[in-house]
């Protein structure tokens, strides 16, 4: 690690202009999230449109996951060394055109260059945005504040998800068009936050950074071995090969329903609007992630070891409701070749109406609040355990195992629904599939009960650090 010591003017801004800042920092975490789920809804289109299967654009999302991943890492590792604001603005910058790109496409290998260059660019924004927030959190709400964090982009996948199978149902490219501008808008919203200085919410550097002295390590290649020496980043980060190989697999969530829509007699443009609005509405849950973060930061102040006890309790308990979602059967009634505003109303009135969907959305909303309890106490943790310079470079190193996680689950229940074609005929294919995957939550659970064992010494360990540096500083 490095330091240069020497007062600089404080950074401040006013407390309208620090709420702005946050305000895009959250936008921009759900955005990434809409371009990861506008395309599965798409499936269909985009398969007559491209002259291929569906497989193969399973594909397309899977290597999008992973190859944001990786770049997340290299995007990390220069934020916490540099300026992290010009980061996120050129990330921004480079997925809109990638998703610009995609609207152009014409065949599969230009679609699949396109989806590519928007990824790249969406590492920016997940990794070198979270070490930014977190520099304004303080430890005690770390779980509520990043509930806030996970709930964006889990609207931005609701969102992505709905807008694929609403706008993209006639016309597959405007979906693309409308995130692309809304990327660019994004950009220039960045240019009017203000600098958040790095270390601001830690109680131990507090009175120094006030004074006007600047926190100035920085990570260096020396520190990699240091981040994988701590027992508690070694479970965080490796619990998400498995818990996003079951996230991942529930991209499928829109094909599912649109293939139970189509098994009884609906036409397809009607099919993927059912899909996407089923869908959406199933992951309403995700809402409760906020409780979540809520009984982390309570049980955090009780024991070092709350946070990860919550989010194994959480992830565990979740297996059962998400088995009964996926098998449950489901009438659907709604007035096929209708508007897409007749048919999405069918289908919202069908939750009071129809017991099988309302049993569908009543045990969706569970499993999901369940399984919500991960993300801000994963974030949290992460936050805990290591100090500022490191936060972004841990979170990317998470986010690719995440990535490769998510990109095998992605990839791998496609190829299981063809290969469960023969023996469970569409739609149950699907449900078969999903169902299997959802047991990779179980060695999650187990590798967060794990860490729980050592975030105690770890916490201990970035508290001492912080103090002897207040103390040089």
């Amino acid at each position: 690690m490095t330091s240069t010591r020497g007062p600089r003017a404080a950074r401040g801004g006013t407390a309208a202009h620090r709420a702005y800042s946050v305000v895009v920092f959250v936008l921009l975490a759900s955005l990434d999230n809409v371009a990861i789920g506008l395309v599965p809804p798409l499936y269909g289109p985009l398969s007559g449109a491209l002259d291929v299967s569906q497989r193969m654009l399973g594909l397309v999302t899977a290597v999008s996951f992973l190859v944001s991943a990786v770049a997340a890492v290299g995007w990390a590792y220069v934020g916490d060394r540099t300026d992290r604001k010009p980061l996120l603005m050129v990330g921004t910058l480079v997925w809109a055109v990638g998703t610009g790109g995609s609207a152009l496409a014409q065949s599969y290998p230009t679609f699949l260059a396109a989806q590519l260059v928007a990824a790249v660019g969406l590492g920016a924004v997940g990794s070198v945005g979270f070490s930014v927030v977190t520099d304004l959190i303080s430890p005690r709400r770390r779980g509520l504040v990043m509930s806030f964090w996970g709930l964006s982009q889990g609207i931005g996948t609701l969102a992505g998800t709905l807008a694929g199978g609403l706008l993209g149902a006639t016309d597959w490219r405007r979906p693309f068009w409308l995130l692309a501008v809304v990327g660019l808008v994004a950009t220039v919203g960045y240019l009017f936050t203000y600098d958040i200085r790095r270390g601001q919410s830690e109680p131990e550097l507090a009175g120094v950074l006030a004074t006007g002295a600047e926190y100035d390590y920085r990570i260096t290649r020396a520190d990699l071995p240091r981040i994988l020496a701590r027992r508690t980043n070694r479970w965080l980060i490796l619990q998400g090969l498995t818990a996003q190989a079951a996230f991942g697999s529930l991209v499928w969530l829109p094909v599912l329903f649109t293939q139970r829509a189509q098994a009884q007699g609906y036409s397809t443009a009607t099919a993927v609007v059912v899909g996407s609005v089923f869908a959406t509405l199933f992951q309403l849950g995700g809402a409760l992630s906020i409780v979540g973060g809520l009984v982390g930061d309570a049980m955090q102040r009780r024991t070092p070891r709350g946070r990860a006890l919550v989010a194994a309790v959480g992830i565990l308990a979740a297996l059962p409701f998400y088995l009964v979602l996926f098998f449950v059967p489901l009438r659907i009634d709604v007035p096929d070749g209708g508007g897409t505003g007749a048919v999405v109303g069918a289908v919202l009135a069908s939750v009071f109406t129809e017991p099988t969907v309302g049993l569908s959305l009543l045990t969706a909303v569970v499993a999901l609040a369940l399984t919500s309890a991960n993300s801000p106490n994963w974030f949290a943790l992460i936050a805990d355990v290591n100090p500022p310079e490191h936060r972004g470079t841990v979170y990317s190193l998470g986010n690719l195992v995440n990535g490769v996680g998510r990109a095998a689950g992605n990839g791998l229940v496609g190829v299981a629904f063809h290969g469960l074609r023969a023996a469970f005929p569409p739609p149950l294919n699907y449900a078969v599939g999903l169902a299997a995957f959802q047991l990779f939550f179980i060695p999650t659970g187990i590798m967060y009960w794990l860490a729980s064992r050592t975030s105690s010494r770890d916490i201990d360990a970035v508290h001492d650090l912080l103090h002897a540096r207040a103390d040089r500083l």
